[in-house]
């Protein structure tokens, strides 16, 4: 699809050129709200898919960027913290982010969002995350992920 503008978008563009990135984004005809989805549109691994699901702790929204091939273990999570990890509705998705959910990039928030980076994404030379909207994607790599979000690498589950 042609590339389009967003203003969330055009947000994540902005922040990811202020770290000397300007990855081309990848617009869909249809939303990619899914791991599956996201991997079977672009051609690639699940895993190469870097889920950014927001959580609350302690009541505040946290980022988790983690691999599109496994899930959360929100409990386990929470103890490695120190606190309960709780989902965020969509509210506080929009509210934190200003992007909605299933369309949440790493960057281009609204607010400073503590971000939390799944180093089961540094086993792929590339990686795909959401670019603001459903129907976006753009490549970058683990590396790239813990740069350009200040996050910090977090296992999401434990070792199995």
């Amino acid at each position: 699809m042609a590339h389009q503008e967003h203003p969330a978008v055009e947000r994540v563009l902005a922040d990811l050129a202020e770290h000397g990135l300007e990855p081309e984004v990848t617009w869909f005809d249809d939303a990619v709200t899914t791991a599956q989805s996201a991997a079977d549109a672009l051609g690639v691994e699940v895993g190469q898919i870097a889920n950014s699901l927001v959580f609350t702790l302690h009541d505040e929204p946290v980022l988790v960027l983690t691999s599109g091939a496994h899930r959360v273990d929100t409990e386990w999570l929470g103890e490695q913290l120190g606190g309960t990890i709780g989902r965020a509705s969509k509210d506080v998705v929009r509210q934190a982010t200003g992007q909605v959910i299933g369309g949440v990039a790493p960057v281009g928030h609204t607010h400073q969002v503590p971000t939390y980076v799944d180093p089961a994404l540094g086993q792929y030379q590339e990686v795909w995350a959401a670019a603001g909207h459903p129907k976006t994607v753009f490549p970058t790599t683990y590396d790239q992920l813990l740069q350009v979000t200040g996050g910090t690498a977090q296992a999401v589950r434990p070792k199995t």
